[in-house]
């Protein structure tokens, strides 16, 4: 039986409360399940980024999760942080050192959500800090309805990487985010867009495989969404 390729998970942090009394990790079992059902051995990587180039020097391709918190605009030369913006530092620097590790190394990097904004900020792009006060006539991109089900649908760009995923030219997707990506960094194509402009995904055609999309594929809302973690695994496959 052939190899599982090792695909480091990162995690979300929490403070003391709630279920524990002291700080802790947690991420949804969805992740997990994905990578396992497109043939990857996921690993989940705590926050420590003087670790990070340890821990790439084990794994075949990281997948950078997404939370309710946003990448520091200090980060990208946003001013200062938006009312609406909640910042998690801890968690952003150790990110922030794993995707820029794994670029330098070509290793296949997946961002979804909060991961793709990253991964954007990693090409040196920008980002929206708060959608409605920046998108005339803007979706509602924190959808009212379940993430189980589709919010809206993006337009996927031909000739692009997450197009020769797919293979259609529109996703029924998921949304849950207050911020997108602006621009998406020298070099890097933006992929998919919402019906009102905001940018979906982004990639990097100078990498092996630099994948960002902003919907949370992980609930297969798409029939299409579970070719994303194929490609991604295929790709981390030595």
């Amino acid at each position: 039986m052939p190899k599982r390729p090792m695909i480091g998970v990162t995690l979300d942090a929490e403070p003391a409360g709630g279920w524990s009394k002291l700080p802790w990790y947690a991420l949804r079992q969805n992740y997990f399940s994905s990578v396992i059902a497109a043939g990857g051995l996921p690993v989940a990587l705590p926050h420590h980024p003087d670790l990070a180039a340890e821990y790439l020097d084990a794994l075949d391709g990281l997948l950078v999760t997404g939370g309710a918190f946003d990448v520091d605009p200090a980060l990208w030369g946003g001013g200062a942080p938006h009312p609406k913006v909640t910042l998690k530092p801890g968690r952003t620097d150790f990110e922030l050192a794993a995707v820029r590790a794994a670029l330098a190394r070509d290793m296949p990097v997946l961002g979804i959500c909060g991961g793709q904004q990253l991964l954007a900020v990693a090409f040196g792009g920008t980002l929206i800090q708060h959608i409605p006060d920046e998108v005339e006539n803007a979706l509602p991109h924190e959808q009212p309805n379940p993430r189980t089900e589709p919010g809206h649908e993006v337009a996927v760009a031909g000739g692009t990487l997450l197009a020769s995923i797919v293979g259609a030219p529109r996703l029924a997707v998921n949304s849950a985010h207050h911020q997108a990506v602006a621009t998406p960094g020298a070099g890097a194509v933006v992929n998919a867009r919402a019906p009102d402009g905001v940018v979906e995904g982004v990639e990097h055609p100078g990498y092996r495989f630099a994948l960002g999309v902003q919907w949370h594929p992980e609930y297969a809302v798409d029939p299409r969404d579970p070719a994303i973690f194929r490609a991604f695994v295929q790709a981390a496959t030595r």
